[in-house]
C-alpha cells in the first residue's frame, strides 16, 4: 500500500519541479520579492546548512512566526529537508499565547518576523527549551540575523532520509474551544491534499497563479499557498499583511490570479465594498475558494452575479489539513458544503453513534490520508478525535437525498429549542439574506423561566439604523426558516469576535 517507506515531502514539492524544467519559473511572489523554484531549492539547502551549524538535529522542532513573504516557504521547506520540523504559529496572538505554545512544543530555535518580535520579546528568556532566535527580513535587534546566517551557508546540502509517515510539521490548532493543540503531519500529507482536492476539484495546472487570503500558517492557506501550487510548479502570490477588501483586490489587480481562496467573512466584507468589481479584481480569474467556515448561499449567489465567476464552497480542518468536503465546478449547490471529494470517505453518525438517515443531523466524520498523527501531549483529546481511521470533525450536518451536505454548525454551539435542533447557521444565513444584514451569530440564551431561545448578534452594513428592525428581522427568518427559530433577542453590534482566521467566536457571546 502507499508510496515508498522513505519519503522527504521536500522531494515531491521543491526538487521534482526543478527535475521538470520548471527551475526558473517564479514560485513566490510577495510585494518585495520574488523566488523561482531554483532559488527556493537552493535556499532550503542553505537553510538545512544553517540548522545542521546551529546544531538542530533531526526531528527537533523549530518554531516559525513568520508573516506570508518568500523567506515562509525558505525556511519550511528547508527545515523539512533537514529532517527538521516546523511548527508554524498564528501571527495574531497575544505574548501569553506564544510563551504557551513554545513552552508546549519544546522548540530549539525560533524564526520570527522581525516586526513579531515585540510581542515575543518580553518572554524569550522564559523558554527552557530555546537556544536560537532568528530574526528575519528586518531589524535583529542584537538576535541572530537569518539573512547573514543564510549568506554564510553552504549551497549543497544532504536531504534526511524521512520516514513517509514520520512527522513533517505541526500546525496548532485555533483554539476556539479551549488550549491550542500541536497538530501532528506527516510528509505524505501534502501531497494527498494536491493529488485529491488540488487536482480533482481545483484542477491546478502548471500555469495557474494562486492567491490565498488565508495565512501559510493555517491550513487552508497551508494548502493553498504551498502544498496545491507546487505540486504542479504553479506561482503563489503572498500578501505579508493583513488581507482587507482593498489589500485583496490590489492584489489580485497587481497579479491577476487565476485562484483566489478567502474566507466567509472577507467575501461578505468584500461584496459590501463599492470598489468591489470585476474591473478592480483579477482579469484572469477562473475560480474562487471558500473554506474556514460554511458560506452563507446568499454571498455566494451575490459574488457569482456580481464577479462572474462562482465560489467553490468546502469545509476542512486542521486535523486533516485541507479539504476534504466540497462543491465542485459543474456541480454548485450555494448553502451546501458539496459532496466528499475523491480521496476522502464521510459518515454522519447520530448521538447513539449510528448512521444517520437522509435529512436526519448527524456528527460528520472523515477517512482519508491526510489526517493528522494526533495531538501533541493529549492523549484523552486524540483518542476521541482520531478513532481508528475515521476523524470527527466536530461539525454537525445533514445529508440530503442527492448526497448533498448542509452544515448546521458545531456540535457544541447547535441546541434544542422545545425539542427540536436548531443550527446557528441556519437562522444567521436567514438573517444574512436580508439586505440590512452584514453578518450575524446566534447563540442559545435562556429566558426568564429558564428555558433556551435563540439570540443573534448582527452587523448593520453602512448606513442602516436599527431602529424598527427587530420584528423586521424576526419575521423574516420566521417567514424564511420556521417559526420556532426565530431569535427572541437581537443585539445590533458592531463587530462580532472572531478567531484570526476568522471564525465566530460564539463561546464568546455567550458569557
Amino acid at each position: 500500500m502507499g508510496g515508498p517507506r522513505q519519503y522527504n515531502a521536500v522531494q515531491d514539492l521543491v526538487d521534482r519541479n526543478v527535475e521538470r524544467g520548471y527551475g526558473g519559473k517564479v514560485a513566490f511572489i510577495d510585494p518585495a520579492r520574488t523566488l523561482t523554484y531554483e532559488d527556493l531549492q537552493t535556499a532550503t539547502y542553505q537553510v538545512a546548512n544553517v540548522l545542521g551549524d546551529l546544531k538542530i538535529g533531526r526531528e527537533t522542532r523549530i518554531a516559525m512566526l513568520m508573516h506570508d513573504t518568500v523567506d515562509f516557504p525558505i525556511v519550511f521547506w528547508g527545515a523539512l529537508r533537514a529532517g527538521v520540523v516546523p511548527v508554524c504559529l498564528n501571527t495574531l496572538l497575544t505574548t501569553d499565547q506564544y510563551e504557551y505554545m513554545l513552552n508546549d512544543s519544546r522548540v530549539e530555535a525560533l524564526f520570527i518576523s522581525a516586526g513579531l518580535l515585540p510581542v515575543v520579546a518580553p518572554i524569550l528568556g522564559q523558554m527552557g527549551s530555546l537556544k536560537h532566535v532568528i530574526v528575519v527580513d528586518g531589524d535583529a535587534a542584537g538576535y541572530a540575523d537569518f539573512q547573514a546566517l543564510m549568506d554564510g551557508a553552504a549551497k549543497t546540502a544532504h536531504t534526511a532520509p524521512t520516514c513517509s509517515d514520520e512527522t513533517a510539521f505541526w500546525l496548532y490548532s485555533s483554539g476556539s474551544t479551549g488550549a491550542p493543540k500541536g497538530v501532528r503531519h506527516i510528509h505524505t500529507s501534502s501531497m494527498y491534499v494536491a493529488d485529491n482536492y488540488g487536482a480533482n476539484v481545483l484542477g491546478i495546472e502548471h500555469d495557474d497563479v494562486c492567491f490565498s487570503a488565508a495565512k501559510l500558517f493555517f491550513a487552508y492557506g497551508f494548502g493553498a499557498g504551498m502544498a496545491i501550487p507546487m505540486s504542479v510548479g504553479a506561482t503563489t502570490v503572498l500578501l505579508p499583511g493583513r488581507p482587507t477588501p482593498q489589500s485583496v483586490l490590489e492584489t489580485m489587480n497587481k497579479y491577476n490570479p487565476t485562484l483566489f481562496f478567502g474566507v466567509p467573512t472577507l467575501y461578505a466584507a468584500m461584496l459590501a465594498d463599492p470598489e468591489c468589481q470585476p474591473k478592480n479584481s483579477s482579469a484572469k480569474l477562473r475560480r474562487c475558494i471558500s473554506a474556514g467556515e460554511a458560506l452563507p448561499m446568499d454571498i455566494g449567489t451575490t459574488w457569482s452575479a456580481r464577479m462572474g465567476v462562482d465560489i467553490l464552497d468546502g469545509i476542512g480542518s486542521t486535523e486533516m489539513l485541507h479539504v476534504f468536503l466540497s462543491n465542485s465546478p459543474g456541480d454548485i449547490r450555494y448553502g451546501t458544503s458539496g459532496k466528499e471529494i475523491p480521496g476522502y470517505k464521510l459518515r454522519l453518525v447520530d448521538e447513539n453513534g449510528q448512521d444517520a438517515g437522509v435529512d436526519e443531523i448527524g456528527e460528520l466524520l472523515v477517512s482519508g490520508g491526510s489526517a493528522a498523527d494526533g495531538y501533541w501531549n493529549q492523549r484523552a483529546k486524540s483518542r476521541a478525535t482520531f478513532a481508528g481511521e475515521w476523524t470527527h470533525t466536530g461539525d454537525k450536518y445533514t445529508r440530503d437525498a442527492e448526497g448533498y451536505y448542509h452544515y448546521c454548525g458545531r456540535t457544541d454551539d447547535m441546541f434544542k429549542v422545545s425539542g427540536r435542533w436548531v443550527s446557528p447557521f441556519e437562522v444567521e444565513q436567514a438573517l444574512g439574506a436580508h439586505p440590512a444584514v452584514l453578518e450575524s451569530a446566534v447563540v442559545e440564551w435562556e429566558d426568564d423561566e429558564g428555558l433556551i431561545k435563540p439570540k443573534a448578534f448582527v452587523v448593520l452594513n453602512d448606513g442602516v439604523s436599527g431602529d424598527g428592525l427587530f420584528d423586521v428581522l424576526k419575521e423574516h427568518v420566521k417567514t424564511s426558516i420556521g417559526p420556532w427559530k426565530y431569535p427572541r433577542w437581537i443585539d445590533f453590534v458592531d463587530d462580532l469576535p472572531k478567531t484570526a482566521t476568522g471564525k465566530i467566536q460564539r463561546f464568546k457571546l455567550r458569557a
